[in-house]
């Protein structure tokens, strides 16, 4: 169990690795391939937005064509979109290849937590596992950054996506010696025009967020389509009905969008805070970063499982929301000349604790009770709502600040851009405090799934 539990953690450390990889990257890249500061969130909002949109797509290949299939087939299509990525030559090829992996991504997410939600039984050992998961998951975030730092500084950008290629052979290899999985023996069918609309909608309405009204409009509409498509006319919908009746499932996948909208983005701007405002570079950023990676591993993998025996998950979640709101309130105060104490480690500190305190008790909230026969679906779903609400919420933010990075250079540039990011921060704290709001709404664990009791080889 061990050995499978490994494997999925390293799919899905590449998989997040991959969210944030590229945002220490970004002021080389947008030096190499004339990207402007407006369309420059694309290098990562066109993972996020595939992603996203077939992630419920993904989710159900799982449940349908089993893990081992669907795993080997996400790493390879990942693997080979990386490739690509990293040997483009123009803006729109690297956007391609980014998109593509953001595709291979969405098959790996889910089916990873789908191996971990069928392989352990519910209870400690589950908790324990995806507590591993939700740590790794975190981590790949963090640690992209330092990654993204080491490679742009002494090799190339283009390596942030070349070091995938020998990660995921090496999983490839790996998964041959995966179980196949539950096969459903009915004949396959899948929604392909609602993971269309889906993914076509989301990528419209982030497009309108950043200033096109028309494609806002269509992206609303697509959307719309879907919900239809999904309760309606889908003889085999992504997301089940009876999947999403259950409280703790939609308001804990409301909760998860908006703490995504909140984590994901605060990497795009805490890296050009870093680079623009406080004037670091390539690795230094990426160094600055490891204070966020090693404090979310350590709430994640010890801190948070041991209060969970012992506390209310919608307790955790709301300490976790409210602690990383105050955190990124004094991320809003950044500016030129700042200490990194003041202006970097000290809301790391707060803001790596509420992130790990909160997501681990809302991932097995809006997992846990859900049959087997649709945890795929469960999975997909999940990681839909928290990469939505990164890609919308960068949207979102970067069209409220970018006004920012078009002051004319100058002594006050930078702190033009501080204003800006800080202004970015603020907002994360405002959506945050709501996150812990709606905690206070779930179910407690006991309504659907029993609180595990400390056994032997806790």
């Amino acid at each position: 169990m061990r050995a499978v539990l490994a494997l999925v953690c390293a799919a899905q450390f590449m998989v997040v690795l991959d969210v944030s990889v590229v945002n220490v990257a970004l002021p080389s890249i947008q030096d190499a391939l004339a990207f402007d500061a407006r369309h420059l969130m694309w290098v990562g909002n066109a993972y996020a937005l595939v992603f996203g949109g077939f992630l419920l797509l993904g989710g159900r290949l799982a449940d349908l064509y089993g893990h081992r299939r669907v795993l080997t087939a996400g790493l390879g299509l990942f693997t080979a979109a990386s490739l690509a990525g990293g040997l483009a030559g123009t803006a729109g090829m690297l956007i391609g290849a980014r998109a593509a992996q953001g595709l291979g991504a969405a098959v790996l997410a889910p089916v990873t937590l789908t191996i971990v939600t069928t392989a352990f039984p519910e209870g400690t050992r589950r908790t324990r596992a995806i507590a591993t998961w939700t740590a790794v998951s975190l981590a790949g975030g963090t640690a992209g950054n330092i990654v993204g730092g080491v490679l742009t500084e002494y090799l190339s950008w283009r390596w942030i996506m070349l070091v995938n290629v020998p990660i995921g052979l090496a999983c490839l290899a790996a998964a041959r010696l995966l179980p196949p999985g539950p096969v459903r023996r009915a004949a396959p069918r899948l929604d392909l025009l609602g993971g269309a609309l889906a993914t076509g909608g989301l990528a419209a309405l982030a497009y309108g967020l950043d200033g096109v009204p028309a494609f806002f409009l269509a992206g609303t509409v697509m959307v719309g389509l879907f919900v239809v498509v999904e309760a309606r006319l889908a003889r085999a919908p992504l997301v089940p009905p009876d999947l999403v009746r259950p409280r703790a499932v939609w308001l804990g996948n409301l909760a998860m969008l908006l703490a995504g909208a909140c984590l994901n983005p605060m990497w795009y701007f805490l890296t050009l805070s870093m680079q623009r405002v406080l004037g670091y570079g390539p690795l230094q950023t990426g160094l600055a970063f490891l204070p966020h990676t090693l404090l979310t591993m350590l709430v994640g993998l010890r801190l948070t499982p041991w209060l969970m025996r012992r506390a209310d998950d919608r307790l955790l979640i709301t300490a976790g929301a409210l602690i990383g709101a105050a955190g990124f309130l004094w991320q809003s105060r950044i500016a030129p000349g700042d200490s990194y104490l003041a202006a970097i480690l000290g809301p790391a500190v707060l803001i790596s604790l509420g992130g790990g305190l909160l997501n681990t008790p809302l991932t097995v909230t809006v997992t846990a009770g859900v049959a087997a026969a649709d945890a795929g679906a469960a999975s997909g779903l999940m990681n839909t709502a928290k990469q939505l609400g990164g890609a919308l919420g960068l949207a979102v933010l970067v069209a409220l600040t970018s006004g920012r990075a078009d002051e004319p250079a100058g002594p006050a540039h930078a702190q033009a851009l501080a204003g800006g990011y800080g202004t970015a921060f603020a907002i994360i704290a405002a959506v945050l405090a709501v996150v812990g709001v709606v905690a206070f709404a779930l179910p407690p664990r006991r309504d659907g799934v029993t609180r595990p009791r400390r056994d032997a080889d806790d």
